[in-house]
C-alpha cells in the first residue's frame, strides 16, 4: 500500500519542514462573506494537510491559462522553418505539451492510482489525449490523425514517475511548497469554493523585494487536502502567469474503460524510446543558417561559467559565455521582431547591454557576453550586474 501512495507523501513532507523555517501565518482563516463557513485551521496545519493528502482516484475538467506577457510569436515557427524538433511526430508528449506554456486550455484527467492517468487537450473540435496504462504510454492527436507510443515509464512530456499529470494544480503546488524557507511568507487567505469544494486559501509572498512573484495562492480542499487551484500572479499585475485550476472534480474511481486505448484504424503509430545523439550543447543542425553570423558562437560553452547568486525568491543565475554578444542586424524578421518586442537597450556602470522581459523571467544579456537571469525585477538584474564589475 506505502508503495502506491501519490507523490505528496514522499515530496510535500519536504516543504513542512521548509516551511518551519519561513513565516507562517498562526492566524486561522476566517470566512468573507459568500465564502463557505470552514473551522479554524492555521497554515501549518494547512501544509501538513497537503503533506497527509492521499488522493489516489479523480476524474474531472480543469482549466489552465499561462500570461508570461509575451508578444504573439506569429509566424515565428514558421519563419525558423521547423528547425530544433520540428521533425517530431506532432503525437509526440514532448512537443504537443509545450502548448500548455501559453494561453487557455481546458483539459479532462483521470486518474486512478500511479500506474492509471489520463489526460484529453480539449482544441475546438480536435482532442488530444495522452494516457499511461501500466507499462504503456499511449498519446493521440485527432487532428493529424497520428499515434505516438512508448513503453515502460519516462516518456516524454510526461512525470518520470507518472504519479502526476502535468500541469495540475497538484504538480505546482509541491513545487512551490518544497522551496519554502525563511525566505517566504506562508498564511491562510480565508476560503472559497472550487469546483463545487469547500477549500482554504494557502497564501504564499515573498518576503524579500526585487521579485517578479507578488504571491502563489493554492486552493486546499477542506475535506482531503487535494489542490484544486493555483494561482501565480506577477507584480506587474494584470491576469495571473499561471491560474490552473478544476471547474469540475469527482474523487470516486474512474471506470477501467476511460484507460483502455485502441489504435484508430489507418492511424500512423510512432514508436518512441529512441534516444536522440548528443548535441553537445551546440544548436541544431542548420540553425546557425537563420540566424546572424556569430550567433551561435560559443555556444557550445554557453554554461561553463554558471554562478548563482542571492538566495530564495531573488535567486539570479549568471553565465559567462566567455564570447561578446551577437549581433541582430540582418536575422530574419520573424526573430528580429521577436528579441525587438521583448528587449530594451540598457546601460550602466556594467557597460550595455540588452533587457528581455517577461512578467515573470527577466534576462540581461550584456554586450560582453554575460547573462544575468532569474524571476527578479530589471532592476535586481541590472544592480547584479554593476556589482559584478
Amino acid at each position: 500500500m506505502a508503495e502506491t501512495r501519490k507523490a505528496s507523501r514522499f515530496i510535500v513532507p519536504v516543504a513542512v519542514a521548509g516551511a518551519a523555517a519561513a513565516t507562517i501565518g498562526l492566524v486561522p482563516a476566517l470566512a468573507a462573506s459568500g465564502d463557505p463557513d470552514l473551522p479554524e485551521i492555521t497554515a501549518q496545519q494547512l501544509i501538513e494537510k497537503i503533506a497527509a493528502s492521499d488522493t489516489q482516484t479523480l476524474s474531472g475538467t480543469f482549466k489552465i491559462s499561462t500570461d508570461l506577457g509575451l508578444p504573439a510569436l506569429g509566424g515565428l515557427a514558421s519563419g525558423l522553418g521547423g528547425l530544433g524538433g520540428g521533425d517530431a511526430p506532432s503525437a509526440d508528449p514532448s512537443q504537443k505539451l509545450t502548448e500548455l506554456a501559453s494561453g487557455t486550455h481546458t483539459l479532462r484527467v483521470a486518474a486512478d492510482g500511479p500506474e492509471r492517468q489520463r489526460l484529453t487537450l480539449l482544441d475546438g473540435s480536435d482532442e488530444y489525449s495522452l494516457i499511461h496504462n501500466g507499462d504503456d504510454v499511449w498519446a493521440y492527436d485527432s487532428k493529424s490523425n497520428e499515434v505516438f507510443h512508448e513503453k515502460g515509464k519516462g516518456a516524454p512530456g510526461t512525470p518520470e514517475s507518472h504519479e502526476e499529470l502535468p500541469g495540475t494544480p497538484k504538480q505546482f503546488a509541491d513545487e512551490v511548497l518544497k522551496a519554502a524557507g525563511d525566505t517566504t511568507s506562508i498564511t491562510v487567505g480565508g476560503t472559497a469554493r472550487v469546483a463545487g469544494r469547500d477549500a482554504y486559501q494557502l497564501v504564499i509572498k515573498p518576503k524579500q523585494s526585487g521579485s517578479t512573484v507578488e504571491s502563489v495562492k493554492i486552493a486546499v480542499d477542506a475535506a482531503n487536502g487535494t489542490p484544486l487551484k493555483f494561482t501565480l500572479s506577477s507584480v506587474e499585475g494584470g491576469k495571473p502567469v499561471v491560474d490552473a485550476g478544476f471547474t469540475k472534480v469527482d474523487f470516486a474511481k474512474p471506470a477501467a474503460s476511460d484507460f483502455a486505448f485502441e489504435v484508430p484504424k489507418g492511424t500512423e503509430v510512432t514508436e518512441g524510446g529512441a534516444e536522440e545523439a548528443p548535441r553537445d550543447g551546440k544548436l541544431p543542425e542548420g540553425f546557425e543558417e537563420k540566424l546572424p553570423e556569430g550567433f551561435g558562437d560559443g555556444f557550445a560553452d554557453f554554461g561553463k561559467g554558471l554562478n548563482v547568486i542571492g538566495e530564495g525568491w531573488t535567486t539570479i543565475a549568471t553565465i559567462d559565455t566567455g564570447a561578446p554578444a551577437p549581433k541582430t542586424d540582418g536575422a530574419p524578421k520573424e526573430i528580429q521582431g521577436l528579441l525587438d518586442s521583448l528587449g530594451d537597450q540598457v546601460t550602466g556602470p556594467f557597460g550595455s547591454g540588452t533587457l528581455f522581459k517577461t512578467k515573470l523571467v527577466n534576462a540581461l544579456l550584456t554586450d560582453d557576453g554575460k547573462v544575468y537571469v532569474g524571476a527578479v525585477t530589471k532592476e535586481a538584474l541590472i544592480d547584479a550586474a554593476n556589482a559584478a564589475k
